[in-house]
């Protein structure tokens, strides 16, 4: 039971979307800066519960792969990002929130993501881990690097702030996992669902308190929003054919590319640029909208062959 409601995650963000829209008082609450910021630290703990030490020798056994990802997942995404934000011209606001988005390590959404399209799940499992370790120095310098230009961009506030959000919960997690193996045990059942509805709420809260910044920016937004994860899919697929990887594997680095932390993004938009609501609004509809697509292409791949 609580595999079928979590493998319904692409539904539960729309629904907390949807609530976000049209009952804002029921969900503004959850958009609070502070309560995002929790909801986002039980994410990352929740990932840090499936690490284990073996995860890290794996990492290890491929070396190549993991390496090429990592690069794939820091290069297509936040140069399509800036691309994307030139080329539409898009106002400061936006095109800081989209760069924040393509800046973001991988989400947690792409391990889920990719089981339903039939991919190499234990390798997104470890691609979305290693991205989310260098997030604590990638997402922050790139974001100085590529969005300094749209508006003053504090890259070592960024770094302290991406270090608590995301490396201290992870690491609690693999502790955890590693020195309270009956407690981790206990809670993993539970782990991938809480987390799920922890990245629904934060998404239907933003959107909550963003419904005006939305609909006036509504079709650049979700246009950029659109273009960037399509990109980072197509992108991601051309990679793994390029180096010949297999059909699984291939679409394993397609999903990973694509699917951002869009939680991550707009919590960051949120704490460092709150003079542009516009910036945190995106992840948001980020967050909706590449679930959709990658529920999407994972429906389309299930029913090919291989």
């Amino acid at each position: 039971m609580i595999s079928r409601l979590t493998d319904a995650f692409p539904l539960w963000v729309a629904v907390a979307a949807a609530i976000g829209w049209f009952h804002p008082a029921i969900a503004a609450p959850f958009g609070n800066p502070p309560t995002v910021r929790v909801m986002l630290a039980i994410v990352m703990l929740g990932m840090g519960l499936t690490l284990s030490v073996e995860d890290f020798r794996r990492v290890l056994a491929r070396p190549k792969d993991v390496g090429v990802a990592a690069a794939a997942q820091y290069t297509i995404m936040p140069l399509l990002a800036w691309g994307l934000a030139e080329l539409l011209s898009l106002p400061p606001g936006l095109a800081v929130g989209l760069i924040l988005v393509g800046c973001a390590p991988g989400g947690t959404a792409s391990n889920l993501i990719t089981y339903l399209a039939r991919g190499d799940t234990p390798l997104s499992v470890l691609m979305t881990a290693v991205s989310t370790a260098l997030a604590v120095v990638m997402t922050p310098f790139l974001t100085q690097l590529l969005a300094g230009k749209h508006m003053p961009v504090d890259g070592w506030a960024l770094l302290r702030d991406t270090a608590t959000v995301v490396l201290l919960p992870v690491a609690v997690g693999v502790l955890l996992n590693r020195y309270a193996v009956n407690l981790t045990k206990s809670v993993m059942p539970a782990a991938p669902l809480v987390s799920v509805l922890a990245i629904a709420l934060i998404v239907g809260g933003i959107v909550a308190r963003s419904g005006e910044v939305i609909a006036t920016s509504a079709l650049p937004m979700m246009t950029a929003v659109l273009l960037l994860h399509a990109g980072g899919y197509g992108l991601g697929w051309v990679v793994g054919k390029l180096f010949r990887w297999d059909v699984a594997s291939t679409r394993t680095l397609s999903i990973e590319v694509g699917m951002q932390n869009s939680g991550l993004a707009a919590s960051l938009a949120q704490r460092h640029f709150p003079t542009e609501p516009t910036a945190a609004a995106l992840g948001a509809v980020s967050a909706v909208l590449q679930s959709l697509l990658g529920s999407a292409v994972a429906s389309w791949w299930r029913r090919r062959a291989g």
